[in-house]
């Protein structure tokens, strides 16, 4: 069942560029960053994605379920990379062609491999710290050693990025159209 009307709120902050494609009821936090070609896609229930965000090219999120799919703050979401999960935590990193599949939970501070394909067959919730990598998606425990740098470092190339897209792409606004 697909949503008859396309309703996107738009923080006055966020940089969203005209060639993203987006359906549904999405509402886009400040100084969340979303690349060309990047695609939301609220299928069956809305989206609410946070604060700071980056969603790069050719990433696509996508919400089958009627529960509102929540994304948190600080997260970065790679090129080509396919996130169905129903909740994202804060300061996630779903890394490039990674797929994530809709029966999973991610908390914060994890690390999805590239390329990495996470189907669980029964609904799993993946715990704060969180990596997974390798082809065959082997799973480890971060330490967290070294987070206050990697977020630093998140929001230095937010800030890069909400500088740079608008003088090379047009932006969209949210107006519901």
């Amino acid at each position: 069942m697909t949503c008859s009307r396309d309703k996107f709120t738009i923080h006055s902050r966020a940089v969203v560029c005209q060639d993203v494609e987006l359906k549904g009821d999405i509402t886009i936090g400040p100084g969340t960053v979303v690349h060309p070609k990047a695609t939301i896609f609220a299928i069956a229930g809305p989206i609410v994605i946070g604060s700071g965000c980056i969603i790069e090219e050719a990433a696509i999120i996508v919400n089958r379920r009627k529960e509102v799919m929540r994304v948190g703050d600080n997260n970065l979401f790679e090129i080509g990379c396919r996130v169905e999960c129903p909740s994202v935590g804060n300061f996630n990193t779903i890394s490039t062609r990674a797929r994530i599949h809709h029966t999973v939970r991610i908390s914060n501070y994890c690390v999805i491999g590239a390329a990495c394909l996470v189907v669980p067959t029964d609904d799993e919730t993946l715990e704060d710290y969180t990596s997974i990598f390798g082809p065959a998606a082997e799973r480890r425990t971060w330490s967290g050693r070294g987070r206050i740098q990697e977020a630093d470092l998140r929001l230095k190339h937010a800030e890069y990025l909400r500088e740079m897209l608008p003088k090379f792409n047009r932006l969209r606004r949210g107006d519901g159209a």
